[in-house]
């Protein structure tokens, strides 16, 4: 069995959130690559970064989360990645159209605590790698 560290893609355009998510799932055995826009994560995945999961933000400048999910389909890109919605946005008008796009987890940053985060995207991903 392989023992490789799962590739995780954090987009977030708050920098301190961003930074302190990449150092939590740094230390809990990933391998993390950072992005501030949905075009900036588009464009490491179209450069050929294959991430295993994709934490996803809503609200950024520019495209938003949205956006990024519905280019991601539509040019079916990462399509073996996980996408998990890692947001402030609660309501269910936004989760609804979240998982209309096939994603695999929501997650709502403000409720859960980084240790949280980690441990719910670990869940996940290994609950859907088997």
């Amino acid at each position: 069995m392989e023992n490789k560290k799962p590739k995780v893609l954090i987009v977030d355009d708050d920098k301190f959130l961003l930074n302190m998510y990449a150092i939590k799932f740094g230390k809990n055995n990933f391998e993390v690559n950072t992005a501030t826009t949905g075009e900036e994560a588009l464009t490491k995945i179209r450069d050929g970064y294959n991430p295993d999961i994709i934490l996803l933000d809503i609200v950024m400048p520019g495209m938003d989360g949205f956006g990024t999910l519905d280019t991601l389909k539509k040019e079916n890109l990462a399509s073996s990645s996980l996408i998990i919605m890692l947001t402030n946005q609660g309501q269910l008008a936004d989760i609804e159209k979240a998982k209309s796009f096939g994603i695999n987890g929501y997650i709502i940053k403000a409720t859960t605590i980084p240790s949280e985060v980690v441990e719910e995207v670990t869940r996940i991903y290994n609950l859907e790698k088997k």
